[in-house]
């Protein structure tokens, strides 16, 4: 059955904001037909020009509005809301919080688990220049090389100075870097030819130690006047340890490669997190917001419950962040990752940091477990930290085959949490605590949260 579409491109209509989508678009009805409208908050009244039409929704653009949310804030520069870098700026913080918790609420509901609870959301009191890692594209715009944002669904530069949830010392490195490749005249990479020297510039900064890197993404093996911008750098930069040339010659979306060549200083800088050392190199994967990591992460562990006895493992542990924390607290702790750059990682801050009771495995999380229950290991608590796809079916199956007594599910998809709920449901695990989400992304629409979930026998 075909449905007939109540709008038009290019024409204007009048409407009131009704919702906000789980990507912080404003939804209008026109004639119960959804229209996503950037910009716009629940409750405005606007005039609306249709820029898209589906078969079963369309985009729009304010043209006007006849009323404004209480909750609108003025976003000094739109930039930060046309590239994606801040798409809730618009929003009050108090107001993104609910919108992150009312998110899980209303998945919830929709499963029929309207009878879990969910906390209000862990904020930040300067929900603003948190992000540790910059990774800027650099563009030739009218002639002149240039460092910001892709406009949201493109990949039209919007030269970008200021990103607001950028650490403000990356945010000068990049321009100190920037200013340099213009004034020895290094090409930037043109995607369409394939030529060019400079594609990224990645810039990393620890918390805590204060310790910087500067990661040139290169398409080239060699950088032309490398020596005169390494001392630039130097010389621009006071907090440098390390800079990084990183060569990624393949026509790819990728945004780095996989050779590095350091330039000068380290190969790699550090920070901390819950008082573990960890060693920072420009593939590592390390969370961008430390200060809410560790509140998500204090979490999880506080909600497990440990008191030196325990055997953990910790699905999908990446660089040991997790693991390495609990470890004070547990047994013995074994960690799996299907990236094994990521458990070299973990390895080697193990023994950095001199814990012997966390072993590390490369491999994926669900034939790991499949494994360890073979062998016949029992968990006390399985931690997961999934990848925005949620936890593999078969790795359910497995945690409810080894009768572990607890699951901490640390989640970064409202969607994928709601329907790994049931399937542990399946295995006799229930959410025995309200579920609580941290805003580890403020001014963006992403939401982090920490479930609890015991075994009762089935």
């Amino acid at each position: 059955m075909k449905v007939k579409v109540p709008v038009h491109k290019n024409e204007e209509y009048p409407a009131k904001v009704v919702d906000l989508s789980y990507e912080g678009n404003g939804v209008v009805k026109i004639d119960d037909f959804p229209v996503f409208v950037p910009n716009a908050l629940p409750g405005e009244e606007v005039t609306v020009k249709i820029t898209k039409v589906a078969s079963h929704f369309a985009w729009g653009r304010v043209m006007a509005w006849q009323t404004k949310s209480p909750d609108r804030v003025d976003v000094k520069d739109k930039k930060y809301i046309q590239t994606g870098i801040a798409p809730l700026g618009h929003l009050k913080y108090a107001a993104q919080l609910k919108f992150k918790q009312h998110q899980i609420e209303e998945l919830l509901e929709k499963a029929h688990l309207d009878d879990i609870e969910v906390l209000p959301t862990m904020g930040m009191d300067q929900p603003y220049h948190y992000r540790n890692k910059a990774q800027v594209p650099v563009k030739m715009i009218r002639g002149q090389l240039q460092t910001g944002f892709y406009k949201r669904g493109s990949h039209s530069l919007v030269p970008i100075e200021d990103f607001y949830i950028q650490d403000p010392k990356i945010d000068s490195a990049i321009v100190v870097v920037r200013n340099l490749l213009r004034k020895y005249h290094v090409t930037p990479y043109d995607e369409r030819t394939s030529k060019g020297v400079i594609r990224t510039v990645m810039v990393r900064r620890g918390y805590y130690s204060h310790e910087l890197m500067v990661v040139l993404v290169t398409n080239t093996r060699r950088l032309p006047m490398a020596d005169q911008i390494v001392n630039g750098i130097v010389a621009g930069v006071p907090e440098v340890k390390s800079i990084v040339q990183n060569i990624n010659d393949k026509r790819t979306n990728r945004l780095l490669g996989d050779r590095n060549r350091t330039l000068w200083g380290k190969d790699e800088i550090h920070d901390q997190l819950l008082g573990i050392d960890f060693a920072i190199s420009p593939l590592s994967f390390y969370q961008v917001n430390p200060q809410q990591t560790e509140r998500l992460y204090q979490t999880a562990i506080d909600n497990a419950g440990l008191d030196g006895s325990q055997t953990v493992i910790d699905a999908y542990c990446g660089i040991g962040t997790i693991s390495l924390a609990v470890a004070k607290h547990a047994k013995q702790v074994y960690g799996v990752e299907i990236v094994p750059a990521a458990i070299e990682d973990a390895k080697h801050n193990a023994k950095r940091n001199g814990i012997k009771n966390a072993q590390f495995v490369v491999g994926k999380a669900e034939d790991q477990f499949a494994k360890w229950q073979a062998a016949g290991l029992k968990p006390d608590v399985v931690i997961v930290d999934p990848p925005r796809k949620g936890v593999a079916e078969t790795l359910i199956e497995a945690t409810g085959q080894m009768a572990s007594k607890k699951v901490i599910y640390v989640s970064c998809n409202p969607a994928t949490l709601v329907r790994d709920i049931k399937r542990f449901g399946e295995q006799g695990y229930h959410v025995v605590k309200p579920i609580q989400p941290v805003d580890q992304f403020p001014q963006t629409t992403h939401v982090e949260s920490v479930t609890v979930l015991e075994r009762t026998d089935k």
